[in-house]
């Protein structure tokens, strides 16, 4: 007998997204729309037609599949990664994995009680109690009352939501919310428990006790499917794992870790490292700034192709048409080594205020040099960011911003025992003195 519990085969999910012609110009539109309603009333009684409301301006629509042509099998007491960049369609295979939403083509395989945690308040109704809500899920799940009866104080215990179990959850924190749906999922026995990055909601030491969770899950026999941000909960949890990027498979694999490393290093299709990015298509767009080159270069200007010792002068470029002046503007990068561990932001506003770069109306290149011998060996990823600070994000890292990549290799230090990664994240070399 197989042990194959999902079987994935060609999958596709396509919708049809509607632009009205002409949307761009916002509330001059507007404002046209309804000077000329009376017009266009008279015009349509006269023609037999009464829609006050409808629009003269017509209706355009592109298809986007957020999957196309995704394939797999997950075997029974696996825990899956699923990983990529947000946009990448793992919500959208994850629901309909949980029969929420139907595939445009394909076929989905699965043996067992599917138990799914995709965003906060999922299977839950907000006008029921907590514990209402704890039979509600279990009764959805196919278990007997007595079943759930006999995990009840464990699920309570796991939520730590006993003093408002009696509560309507409309009045849980997102928290709480988090903490009892995950609870009831991973208690109630599904034989296939999927997992979102709602997670991510929960504090500390709540994350860690859903980790250990699941890993206690995955021993008992059963499935978990897991899509997170965090890489190293993947690779510590996860036995295979898939990389999905717009929409399709990128990346299979039982070794984590080389499928981790291959979303991480964002390769082009030729399978170089992309160190240089540039605004194709007007991708970003913005009326205050529009990003249009961003990349991290050597002393001659020029991307780098390949990785480059410590102790090599390495920049940060970045050209932005600037469009509009504003005191609050600013950009800068992100940085994160090759475990997405956060090291670092840095902005043009760092600093003081008169040692800001000046930006005028037009197109203006920042440039900002990186520390030598401070970053240890590895890889490591850059994104964009721009904004007017606490008013509005243009580009904001982990959700629309553009990547770079660069790696270092060797040039640590001149001292004869560091020939090799250092241990820790950094490597800096400062110097020591010794004190009479």
């Amino acid at each position: 007998m197989s042990d194959v519990v999902i079987k994935v085969e060609n999958l596709g999910k396509k919708y049809t997204i509607r632009h009205q012609n002409g949307a761009g110009d916002g509330l001059r539109h507007k404002l046209h729309d309804v000077a000329t309603a009376p017009f266009r009333w008279l015009r349509n009684q006269k023609s037999g037609f009464s829609n006050l409301t409808s629009d003269p301006r017509p209706l355009a629509s592109e298809e986007f599949w957020a999957l196309k042509d995704v394939s797999f099998e997950v075997k029974q007491g696996e825990v899956v990664g699923i990983i990529g960049r947000n946009g990448a369609g793992k919500s959208t295979l994850l629901k309909i994995l949980s029969r929420i939403t139907e595939p445009t083509e394909g076929r989905v395989g699965i043996k067992g009680r599917v138990a799914s945690l995709l965003e906060v308040g999922t299977g839950f109704h907000p006008e029921l109690t907590g514990r209402e809500n704890i039979f509600l899920n279990g009764a959805v799940l196919g278990m007997s009352r007595e079943e759930i009866k006999r995990k009840f104080d464990e699920i309570i215990a796991f939520a730590e939501v006993e003093k408002f179990l009696d509560t309507p959850v409309k009045r849980y924190s997102s928290g709480m919310y988090v903490r009892l749906a995950f609870a009831v999922a991973a208690h109630l026995e599904p034989e296939i428990l999927i997992v979102d990055e709602v997670l991510a909601v929960g504090d500390a030491a709540f994350q860690k006790k859903s980790l250990g969770k699941m890993g206690e899950v995955a021993r008992e026999g059963r499935t978990v499917l897991f899509v997170s941000h965090n890489m190293n909960a993947v690779e510590s949890l996860c036995t295979p794992a898939l990389l999905l990027d717009r929409g399709q498979l990128l990346a299979q694999s039982t070794d984590v870790r080389a499928v981790i490393t291959h979303y991480l290093n964002g390769t082009s299709g030729n399978g170089s490292k992309l160190s240089s990015w540039t605004n194709e298509n007007n991708a970003f767009n913005h009326p205050t700034l529009q990003p249009l080159y961003f990349a991290v270069v050597n002393e001659m200007h020029q991307p780098l192709t390949a990785p480059v010792r410590n102790d090599t002068p390495l920049f940060v470029v970045i050209r932005a048409d600037v469009r509009q002046l504003d005191p609050a503007l600013n950009v800068g990068f992100a940085l994160f080594n090759q475990d997405a561990e956060l090291l670092l932001w840095s902005l043009t506003t760092d600093g003081p205020e008169d040692q800001w770069p000046k930006l005028k109306l037009g197109v203006v290149e920042c440039c900002c040099a990186l520390p030598r011998r401070f970053l240890n060996e590895g890889s490591y990823r850059l994104e964009l960011i721009a904004s007017l600070h606490c008013r509005d994000w243009f580009i904001r890292p982990g959700h629309n911003s553009p990547v770079i990549h660069f790696a270092i290799q060797g040039g640590l230090s001149d001292s004869p025992y560091w020939h090799f990664v250092r241990p820790g994240i950094l490597a800096p070399e400062w110097k020591w003195q010794t004190t009479a």
